[in-house]
């Protein structure tokens, strides 16, 4: 694939995680997104904690994360969306629960709409 495939490539799925993040937040009263550009901003931090810090803290959790069945990673996704909530201005999240429902909520939304942020490519 040639560069200036990839870039459209990531450029749009920035878009749809943009419009999947509008989406989870119309539906839940605990997340809120100022508008558009903020949902794409933090459509980009979110894959790119998902590249850089989630797997150093996938790595550093491994005994809670196998006494807990791997539920914990549950938690360690929260808490990178409270991150970028703290970072991102425009994006408030209510609470730690918020944060776990906003997490499950965003993952069914990309599932459907067929993005990958911060994944490996197809």
């Amino acid at each position: 694939m040639s560069k200036s495939n990839e870039a459209l490539n990531i450029i749009l799925q920035l878009i749809l995680g943009g419009i999947a993040i509008l989406i989870a937040q119309y539906i839940l009263p605990g997340v809120h997104v100022s508008d558009f550009l903020t949902a794409i901003v933090i459509a980009a931090l979110i894959a790119l904690l998902n590249i850089t810090i989630k797997p150093i803290l996938i790595i550093l959790t491994i005994p809670i994360t196998v006494l807990t069945l791997g539920l914990f990673l549950l938690a360690i996704n929260a808490l990178l969306i409270m991150l970028a909530a703290a970072i991102v201005p425009g994006f408030e999240i209510d609470g730690f629960w918020w944060a776990l429902i906003f997490s499950f909520v965003l993952s069914i939304i990309n599932s459907l709409l067929g993005v990958s942020l911060g994944g490996t490519s197809r």
